[in-house]
């Protein structure tokens, strides 16, 4: 007896034969950074992401997210601290668990995306440390233009199989005031420092 696969599971069945390959041989990337070479790489919207959380009235901690939308980094190994950020995020397709939550933010109580869709950040300065590097840059959010300071980890790099182009990524962490961006409403039961975890990732072109 044989059985057809309904047509809305093909997509899906051919997904699955072509990342067997790649599922089979482990992780492609690696912590090796001498894999990044000099130039400017685009970011990836599919795997970038950036948390924050703030301490809900003492409860509990609530997050919610953002992608990429755009943007490029331009690095170069020889020259760590010359590196350059400039990503776009669009602020307007926010996420939490809760659908009435993310409508609230999205409001002119929060986020106001209706005025302001996107929100920027701007390297202005990269200190490399020990493990990785201190980041500086100006993030423009509702909006508002302000300093921030991220912490910088490699992650890895390697060829995407996949994509056949090099992909690399970091880890930062950081901390922002919401009432310095206009966010202020409900401070301070609901806490004014925001936690910020970013994972980003960049391709070649």
């Amino acid at each position: 007896m044989r059985f057809a696969l309904p047509a809305a599971a093909l997509p899906v069945a051919a997904l699955i034969a072509i990342a067997a390959p790649v599922i089979a041989q482990g992780l492609p990337g690696t912590a090796n950074k001498a894999l990044v070479t000099a130039g400017t790489y685009q970011v990836d919207p599919n795997h970038t992401q950036v948390t924050w959380t703030v301490n809900h009235m003492g409860f509990s901690m609530l997050s919610g997210q953002f992608g990429a939308g755009s943007g490029s980094i331009t690095v170069d190994p020889a020259k760590p601290a010359a590196t350059k950020v400039d990503v776009t995020f669009p602020v307007d397709q926010l996420s939490t668990t809760a659908a009435r939550f993310t409508e609230h933010l999205k409001s002119k109580d929060f986020f106001d995306v209706a005025t302001n869709p996107t929100a920027r950040f701007v390297s202005t300065a990269v200190t490399p440390t020990a493990n990785g590097a201190t980041m500086t840059g100006n993030l423009t959010l509702k909006g508002v233009t302000k300093p921030v300071t991220l912490q910088v980890h490699f992650v890895g790099a390697g060829n995407n199989p996949m994509s056949k182009k090099l992909n690399f990524g970091f880890h930062a962490t950081g901390t922002i005031n919401r009432s310095d961006f206009g966010l202020g409403y409900a401070v301070p039961a609901v806490s004014d420092k925001v936690d910020l975890t970013i994972n980003a990732a960049f391709s070649a072109s």
